[in-house]
C-alpha cells in the first residue's frame, strides 16, 4: 500500500482496492488506527482501553461456545456445567476462561476508569465519551450478574433471589416488577430462561456501546497524562506501529497473568458453595456476590432502610454520569494538582475496604488489635467518603486548589524529561 499523508490512501492490493471503493472500511482503518495521531506521551495506563477490548471479544467467543451446552432449565442447568466441566473437549478451559475471564475484564475496565480520574478524561470536551463508558460499565454488572446465576449453585440461586427482591423496594411498582423478573411467585425456571437469554443478548449490546466509545474517542483524539490538548504534529505519533506495539506488549503481560489464574487457580476468585446444587430450602451462610460488585453491596447494606439501600447503590453510579460537571478545576490532570491527586488514591483505598465490607457479613468486627470496629460502621463510613468525594470535595477542591504551573506544549514536556 502506498499513500501521501493526509491523501486517499492507495491500496496495491486489487481486490481490497476493489473493495475499499465500494466500501471504504480498508481506509476507515488506515485513517483511524495507521495514522490517528495520538498524543505521544501516553504511559501503560493507556494500554487498558485496548486490553478490555480483547477481553471483551474473549468472553463473546467463550460465551458462545458455552451456550451450545449449556441447558438453561432449573432441573438440567447445574448437571450440564458439570458436564461441560467433564465431557465436552476442551468444555473445563471453556469455562475457566470465561468465569475468569470475567473478573479479569472487571480488572481491566477498573484500572481504565482510574486511569480517567485520575488524568481527567472525563472534562470537555470528551464528557459523552465518559457517559457512554459509564453505560458500558452498568452492561458489563448487569450482564455479569446474570451469567453468575446461570450455573445454578446455592450462590447463584440465593444471589438471584436477593438481588432481584430489592427492586420491592420501588414504591407502587415494586411488587409487580420483580413478579416479572422471576416470571412468576419464586426464582425458578422462567427466571432462569429469562437470564439467560439476557446474558447472551447484553454483550452485543455492550459491543454496539462500546463502537459508540471509539467513534467518540476518535472525535476529539485521546486525553493524556498531561491533560493539554496537542498544539502540533510535534505532540503526535501515528498511532501504528507506536501505540501498536506498545499496546501488543501491555496485552501479552495481561494475558499471561491470565493465563496463569485459568490453568493454576481458577476457582481463586469463586464462591466453593456454589459448587453446590441450588436448594430453596437451604440458606448459604453468607450470600455475596462476585468481588467486583462488592463495594457497591457494601453501599447497599450500609444504609439501615431498604429503599435508602438500592438508591444509594444506584446513586454511587449515577453520580459518575454527572461527574464531567461536578468537576470544577481548570485542569485536566492530576499530575498538577498536588492536593486532589492523594483524594484520587483515598477513593482506591476507600472502593478496596468497601469490598471487604462486602464479603463479610454486617455483623463482622474488625480486629485492630486494641481497637475493635464492627465492619457495618466501616461500610458506613466508607458511604459517606464515596458521596463526599463526589459530591463535595471535587467541586469545592476545584475552587480553591492553586494548580502547578503546565508545560508550553507535550513535545516540550517530554524532550526535557528525556534531557533530564
Amino acid at each position: 500500500m502506498a499513500s501521501q499523508h493526509g491523501a486517499p490512501p492507495v491500496f496495491n492490493n486489487k481486490v481490497i482496492a476493489w473493495i475499499d471503493y465500494r466500501l471504504p472500511i480498508f481506509s476507515y482503518i488506515e485513517k483511524e488506527y495507521h495514522h490517528f495521531p495520538t498524543p505521544r506521551n501516553f504511559n501503560y495506563f493507556w494500554n487498558f482501553g485496548a486490553i478490555a477490548t480483547v477481553m471483551l471479544v474473549l468472553m463473546i467467543v467463550t460465551g458462545i461456545v458455552l451456550a451450545m451446552n449449556y441447558q438453561p432449565n432449573s432441573e438440567l442447568a447445574f448437571d450440564s456445567v458439570e458436564r461441560i466441566m467433564r465431557d465436552v473437549p476442551s468444555g473445563w478451559m471453556m469455562r475457566y476462561m470465561h468465569m475468569t475471564g470475567a473478573s479479569f475484564f472487571f480488572v481491566a475496565v477498573y484500572i481504565h476508569i482510574f486511569r480517567g480520574l485520575y488524568y481527567g478524561s472525563y472534562k470537555a470536551p470528551r464528557e459523552l465519551l465518559w457517559i457512554l463508558g459509564v453505560v458500558i460499565l452498568l452492561l458489563m454488572m448487569a450482564t455479569a450478574f446474570l451469567g453468575y446465576v446461570l450455573p445454578w449453585g446455592q450462590m447463584s440461586f440465593w444471589g438471584a433471589t436477593v438481588i432481584t427482591n430489592l427492586f420491592s423496594a420501588i414504591p407502587l411498582v415494586g411488587e409487580s416488577v420483580v413478579t416479572w423478573l422471576w416470571g412468576g411467585f419464586a426464582v425458578d425456571n422462567p427466571t432462569l430462561n429469562r437470564f439467560f437469554a439476557l446474558h447472551y443478548l447484553l454483550p452485543f449490546i455492550i459491543v454496539a456501546v462500546v463502537a459508540l466509545h471509539v467513534v467518540a474517542l476518535h472525535v476529539h483524539g485521546s486525553n493524556n497524562p498531561l491533560g493539554i490538548d496537542p498544539k502540533g504534529p510535534q505532540d503526535t505519533v501515528p498511532f501504528h506501529p507506536y501505540y501498536t506495539m506498545k499496546d501488543g506488549f501491555g496485552l501479552t503481560i495481561f494475558m499471561i497473568i491470565y493465563a496463569g489464574f485459568v490453568f493454576f487457580a481458577p476457582n481463586l476468585l469463586g464462591e466453593p458453595v456454589n459448587y453446590v446444587p441450588a436448594n430453596p430450602l437451604v440458606t448459604p451462610n453468607e450470600i455475596v456476590p462476585e468481588w467486583y460488585l462488592l463495594p457497591f453491596y457494601a453501599i447497599l447494606r450500609a444504609i439501615p432502610d431498604k429503599l435508602g439501600g438500592v438508591i444509594a447503590m444506584f446513586g454511587s453510579i449515577a453520580v459518575l454520569f454527572v461527574l464531567p460537571w461536578l468537576d470544577t478545576s481548570r485542569v485536566r490532570s492530576c499530575t498538577f494538582r498536588p492536593i486532589y491527586k492523594w483524594f484520587v488514591f483515598v477513593l482506591v483505598i476507600d472502593a478496596l475496604v468497601l469490598g471487604y465490607c462486602g464479603a463479610h457479613s454486617p455483623d463482622a468486627v474488625l480486629d485492630l488489635g486494641l481497637i475493635k470496629v464492627p465492619l457495618l460502621a466501616v461500610a458506613r463510613v466508607g458511604t459517606l467518603y464515596y458521596f463526599f468525594h463526589f459530591l463535595v470535595l471535587l467541586p469545592v477542591l476545584g475552587k480553591i486548589e492553586r494548580p502547578l504551573p503546565m508545560p508550553p506544549s507535550i513535545a516540550d514536556a517530554v524532550l526535557k524529561k528525556k534531557a533530564v
